[in-house]
C-alpha cells in the first residue's frame, strides 16, 4: 500500500491512503503538547476545506496526535487576557464550527487517542464518531475546566450529556472527574482499547473499512438522551433539588459549576445547534469572570511554576532519597510513614515503644486496604508497600537512613532529645526534618550537630490527602540539604513550598490569624453560628470555630504559651488579642479542649451530628447589635492577607506562588480567590488599602496594612 503526504498546515499533518482514509496528525511545532489556539484552529479549518474538496476519494478520517498527548485543551495564555464577553462568545462559537463540520462531514471519523485527553481534548474525541484509546493506565480523560473556575466551552457540556445523559455527565462536568482508558470505556465515554499506538491506527482504519454510518446518535431522528430529558418525571424531581444541592456545595461562590448545571438543563431541551449556543454564553460569562481569572493564575500558572522547581535552590545536582526515618507513629507520623512507603522509599516508623509503632503501620494498613476497595490498589501492591515499612523502638535502626523527619509532639524539649539520640546514628551526609508547624527550625537546629543538614518538613493533617509541604529553610540550612527535601517532596507526589524561619513560618502562622479572628467575634458577642456561616461564606472549607476544635483548643492553648515563654527569654512580651480571653475561658474554667477530647466550642454526641455549645452565648454575650455579614467576611479573609503581606515583607515568603498555593492547599483559603496576595490583586490594591485602614479603625492594629501595600497601591502594582 502507498500513501500520499503532504502537510497542509503546520500543527496538522494530512496522509490519505490508497483506500482513501485520511489520517490526520495533530502535531504543534515548537510546543510539548497541541494546544487548541488560532494556529490549531487554522490548521483545522484548512483541514476541513480540503477534507470536503476531496470528499468524493475518502473513505474516512482518523484524528490522532504526534505529542505524548492527544490534546490538552486550551491555551489558557490567551484565555487568562481575554476580558470581553463577546469575543469569547465568538471564538467559542468559531471553534464549535469546526467540530460540527467534522461531525457532519458525511463520512466516518475515528480519535485515536494515543495520550491524555482533557478539556478541548475530549471535546475534539467526542465530536469523532468513535473513539478508541490507548490501554495505558496513565492516559487521562475527562473535563477538568470546573477546577480552573470555567467549564467546557468547545462543545463539551453539549455532546456529554447527549451520550450519557444529564445524570451520568454530572461527575465529569461538575466535578472535573477525570478517568482512565478502562474507566472511560466502562462508562461509555469511548468505544473501544487498543494496547499500543499500531494497534490504535489499525482498529481505526478497520472501523471504517467495515463501512459504518457516519452519523452521530443525537443527529439520529431516533435519538433519545439516556435518562430522559429534563421533562422526565424523574429527572424533573432530581432536577428540582438539584441547584439547591450545588449551592449547599458553593456557597454560591464558585459560578462555573452552575452555569455548567444551566447550560445543561437548558441545552437538553433544545436542538443541538440551539444547545451549543446556550453553551457560548454561559462559557463567555465564566471564563471573562474574575473567578476564573484568579483560579487559572494560581492552579494552572503558578502550580506549574513551583512544581517545576522555582524554589528549588539552583545548580544542586537532583537527589533520590532511598530510606526515610519517621520518628513518631502517631497522627503525622503514620501519616507521613505511609505517603513514603507508598512512594516506593523504604521506612524506618520508630516510636517510644514497639507497640505504638506496629500501632502506626496498623493504620497505614487501614490506609491501604482503603486503595484496594476501590481497586487503585492490589493486595500484592499492598503487602509490597507493608514490607517497606520496618517498625522499631531503637535508634540504632535508623542507622543507613538517608533522611529521618520527626513528629513527635510539639515540646522543644521532646523535639531535643530525638534530635539529638538519633542524630548519633546517622551518616554525616543524612538530612535531618523537622515536622514542627510552630517551633523555629534555626533554634531546633541548635541541638543538631549538623544544622546545615537540618530543615523544616511541615506536613499538613491529614498526610494522605493534604497535597502541600511547607520546606523551611533554616538560618544555616545548606542549599543541598533543601534540595533534598525538596526532592523528596515531589517523590511522594506533593507540592513544596519553600519559606524563611520564623516562628510560625508562613501557613501555621496565616492559618492562626484565621482562628484568632474567629474567636475574637466570639468575644464581641456575634451569634457562633452567624460567626461558622461567615467562615463558609467567606469560603473556607471549615468555620473558624469547628477548625479550632479540630486543631484542638488545648494545643492552640500550648502554642501561646510556649510562644509567651520563648519571647520571653527574648526579653518580648507576646502582642495582646481578644482571642486569648477565649481561650482562658474555653480551656481553663471550662476545660474544654476541643474535639479530640469530646469537647469544645461543639458539643460531639456519640451517635448523632456536632452541635454547637448552647453555653457560648451566656458566656460570650451580645454587645450590641449583630455585625453584617460581609463585615465579618471581610475581617475573616482581609486578617489572613493582610498577615501574608506582613510575611513577604519580612522575607519569609520569597514568592507570590509560594503564597497563593500555600494558602490554599496548605489550610484552605478560598479557592475561588486564587489565594491570599491574588485576593488583594483582584480586590484591587487601591481598594484594599482604604478598606483595611477602614477595619484597622475599628478593630485594631492587625489590620493596618503595611507601608509596601500602601506603596504599592500608589505606583499602581499588583502581587506577581
Amino acid at each position: 500500500m502507498t500513501a500520499m503526504t503532504e502537510q497542509t498546515q503546520p500543527a496538522i499533518r494530512y496522509e490519505r491512503d490508497a483506500d482513501g482514509i485520511v489520517t490526520l496528525t495533530m502535531d504543534m511545532p515548537g510546543r510539548s503538547a497541541n494546544v487548541i489556539n488560532e494556529v490549531l484552529a487554522e490548521a483545522l479549518a484548512a483541514t476541513l476545506d480540503r477534507l470536503e474538496q476531496e470528499k468524493d476519494a475518502i473513505s474516512g478520517v482518523i484524528l490522532t496526535s504526534a505529542k505524548s498527548t492527544f490534546l490538552a485543551g486550551a491555551d489558557l495564555e490567551g484565555l487568562l487576557a481575554l476580558r470581553d464577553p463577546a469575543e469569547a462568545f465568538r471564538r467559542a462559537e468559531q471553534f464549535k464550527a469546526l467540530l460540527r463540520r467534522l461531525e457532519t462531514l458525511g463520512r466516518p471519523v475515528v480519535a485515536a487517542i494515543n495520550g491524555t485527553a482533557l478539556g478541548g481534548g475530549m471535546e475534539l474525541a467526542l465530536a469523532c464518531h468513535r473513539r478508541i484509546v490507548r490501554d495505558d493506565p496513565s492516559i487521562r480523560l475527562g473535563f477538568p475546566e470546573v477546577t480552573l473556575g470555567l467549564i467546557p466551552g468547545g462543545g463539551g457540556i453539549t455532546r456529554l450529556v447527549r451520550l450519557l445523559g444529564l445524570e451520568a455527565a454530572h461527575p465529569y462536568l461538575i466535578e472535573g472527574r477525570q478517568v482512565s482508558p478502562r474507566e472511560a470505556l466502562a462508562a461509555g465515554l469511548v468505544h473501544e482499547l487498543a494496547e499500543s499506538n499500531e494497534a490504535l491506527l489499525e482498529k481505526a482504519r478497520a472501523w471504517i473499512r467495515s463501512r459504518p454510518d457516519p452519523t452521530q446518535p443525537w443527529d439520529r431522528p431516533d435519538y433519545r438522551m439516556p435518562g430522559g430529558d429534563p421533562r422526565h418525571p424523574r429527572m424533573m424531581q432530581m432536577l428540582a433539588v438539584a441547584p439547591a444541592m450545588l449551592r449547599k456545595q458553593t456557597w454560591g461562590n464558585y459560578p462555573a459549576p452552575e452555569a455548567i448545571l444551566s447550560a445543561a438543563v437548558e441545552g437538553a431541551l433544545v436542538t443541538f445547534d440551539t444547545a451549543s449556543r446556550i453553551e457560548s454564553r454561559y462559557f463567555a460569562r465564566v471564563a471573562t469572570g474574575q473567578v476564573a481569572k484568579n483560579m487559572i493564575q494560581t492552579f494552572w500558572f503558578q502550580l506549574n511554576e513551583i512544581n517545576r522547581g522555582r524554589s528549588r535552590p539552583a545548580g544542586i545536582p537532583p537527589s533520590d532519597t532511598k530510606k526515610v526515618g519517621v520518628l513518631g507513629a502517631g497522627l503525622m507520623g503514620h501519616g507521613i510513614a505511609y505517603v513514603t512507603a507508598l512512594a516506593g522509599m523504604e521506612v524506618v516508623l520508630k516510636d517510644l515503644t514497639l507497640e505504638k509503632a506496629e500501632a502506626g503501620k496498623a493504620r497505614i494498613a487501614k490506609l491501604l486496604d482503603e486503595r484496594v476497595a476501590k481497586g487503585r490498589l492490589s493486595p500484592e501492591e499492598k503487602q509490597a508497600v507493608l514490607d517497606r515499612i520496618r517498625t522499631t523502638d531503637r535508634v540504632e535502626d535508623l542507622a543507613g537512613c538517608d533522611l529521618v523527619i520527626e513528629a513527635v509532639f510539639e515540646n522543644r524539649d521532646v523535639k531535643a532529645q530525638v534530635i539529638r539520640e538519633t542524630e548519633a546514628v546517622l551518616p554525616e551526609d543524612a538530612v535531618f526534618g523537622s515536622n514542627t508547624s510552630t517551633l523555629p527550625i534555626t533554634s531546633l537546629a541548635a541541638y543538631s550537630k549538623r544544622p546545615d543538614r537540618f530543615v523544616g518538613i511541615h506536613f499538613f493533617s491529614p498526610v494522605h490527602r493534604m497535597r502541600l509541604v511547607e520546606l523551611i529553610r533554616g538560618r544555616q540550612t545548606s542549599d543541598e540539604a533543601l534540595a533534598k527535601a525538596f526532592d523528596y517532596v515531589r517523590k511522594i507526589g506533593k507540592t513544596p513550598i519553600v519559606v524563611n524561619d520564623s516562628r510560625g513560618f508562613y501557613t501555621s502562622r496565616v492559618f492562626g490569624t484565621y482562628l484568632n479572628e474567629g474567636l475574637a467575634l466570639l468575644a464581641e458577642g456575634q451569634h457562633p453560628r452567624a460567626i461558622e456561616v461567615a467562615g463558609r461564606q467567606a469560603g473556607m472549607p471549615i468555620g473558624p470555630l469547628a477548625v479550632a476544635d479540630e486543631v484542638s483548643l488545648q494545643l492552640m492553648q500550648h502554642i501561646r504559651e510556649q510562644t509567651e515563654k520563648d519571647l520571653a527569654a527574648e526579653g518580648k512580651t507576646l502582642p495582646p488579642h481578644p482571642a486569648y480571653r477565649v481561650l482562658d475561658v474555653m480551656v481553663r474554667e471550662h476545660g474544654r479542649l476541643g474535639k479530640a477530647h469530646g469537647a469544645g466550642f461543639y458539643e460531639y454526641p456519640k451517635d448523632d451530628p456536632k452541635y454547637l455549645w448552647p453555653e457560648l452565648r451566656r458566656l460570650f454575650p451580645p454587645q450590641g447589635e449583630p455585625l453584617p455579614q460581609q463585615e465579618m467576611i471581610d475581617r475573616l479573609l482581609f486578617v489572613q492577607a493582610l498577615e501574608t503581606v506582613r510575611c513577604l515583607d519580612e522575607g519569609v515568603l520569597t514568592s507570590v506562588a509560594d503564597a497563593n498555593i500555600g494558602s490554599v492547599f496548605g489550610w484552605g483559603f478560598a479557592p475561588f480567590h486564587g489565594g491570599t496576595l491574588q485576593f488583594i490583586n483582584a480586590y484591587g490594591l487601591e481598594r484594599f488599602v482604604a478598606r483595611a485602614e477602614a477595619l484597622a479603625a475599628r478593630y485594631g492594629e492587625r489590620f493596618m496594612p503595611p507601608e509596601r501595600l500602601r506603596d504599592m497601591a500608589r505606583r499602581g502594582e499588583v502581587f506577581a
